[in-house]
């Protein structure tokens, strides 16, 4: 076909460029490179055709394909032998078993911490891996944000949970906030060598599962209430690194197991121990999905 085309064209140029030395044929020598012309455009039409006919429906039969085989694949989620269980939530492969519950240290941070759930949930993890330390001996160590509060023009202006401790750990009576993982991960490091903290945030909730499996608790960012909030439960600060978005039901918990139906966790206030399985994720990946855990000495699985 292409040689074809190729003719077609090359004829029409001769044709083209021979009319002025037959003067008398001139103007039958134009029509037939004219002819020349349009055939080899139909040629390309044509061509252009059927390669659309043979090409595209292989090409888009072999993406439906691999997007098929991505979808079996996200979509396997293989479990113990004892029990079938869907953690619709996760959407991705990997082995799990039907439930987890560790035992853990179950610390309360009041009364001497009103705002100190996540050291207090840091105490926990580490004390389950047998580090001596109490929650005030780590809410004096974790790093502070000591940026000032104050609202001006209709703003809030103060400290940058990601940076450091915000605000009052220890009272109500002054404005304070909380901590978010990256100051926890370090204060974790001063207590166990640097390779066996791991600092899951920004990953799938399946990496929490899977730390839980090997039974490792593991200290989440989350908001009292386990379930996802409405927009008008957070409010925008402004920090030396630009504005953040907050909300007052920032919790920390240490999660300790789960089953088909609900995370199991200690809470820091003693209110609750277990939340709806979709609720805890929904409001964890809300808040960041932040999320601490130590890995075990024997452990050979890298998280």
């Amino acid at each position: 076909m292409i040689f074809l085309v190729l003719f077609c064209l090359f004829m029409s140029i001769l044709l083209w460029k021979t009319k002025k030395s037959i003067p008398a044929f001139k103007k039958t020598i134009t029509i037939y490179s004219q002819l020349f012309l349009l055939t080899a455009f139909l040629l390309v039409m044509v061509t252009t055709f059927q390669y659309k006919q043979t090409w595209l429906p292989v090409v888009e039969n072999l993406i439906k394909s691999q997007e098929q085989t991505q979808t079996d694949k996200v979509n396997a989620i293989p479990v113990s032998a004892d029990e079938d269980i869907s953690f619709s939530p996760l959407m991705e492969e990997v082995e799990i078993k039907s439930s987890m519950h560790l035992k853990a240290p179950h610390i309360l941070q009041l009364p001497e911490l009103p705002r100190g759930c996540e050291v207090t949930s840091l105490t926990m993890l580490l004390q389950y891996h047998d580090i001596d330390v109490d929650k005030m001996t780590l809410a004096e160590e974790v790093k502070k944000d000591s940026s000032p509060y104050k609202v001006k023009d209709d703003k809030t202006y103060f400290g940058n949970p990601h940076k450091g401790f915000v605000g009052d750990m220890y009272s109500f009576s002054e404005p304070g906030y909380g901590v978010y993982h990256e100051p926890l991960t370090k204060l974790a490091e001063q207590y166990m060598k640097k390779e066996r903290v791991a600092d899951l945030s920004g990953q799938s909730f399946y990496r929490v599962l899977q730390a839980l499996n090997q039974e490792q608790p593991v200290l989440v960012i989350i908001n009292a209430e386990y379930e996802k909030l409405p927009k008008s439960s957070f409010q925008t600060w402004y920090t030396t690194e630009g504005p953040i978005e907050i909300t007052m039901n920032e919790h920390s918990v240490l999660v300790t197991g789960y089953d088909k139906d609900y995370i199991y966790f200690n809470d820091p206030l003693g209110k609750q121990e277990k939340a709806p399985f979709e609720d805890f994720i929904e409001a964890w990946e809300q808040m960041g999905s932040q999320a601490i855990t130590i890995k075990s000495l024997e452990e050979k699985q890298e998280i």
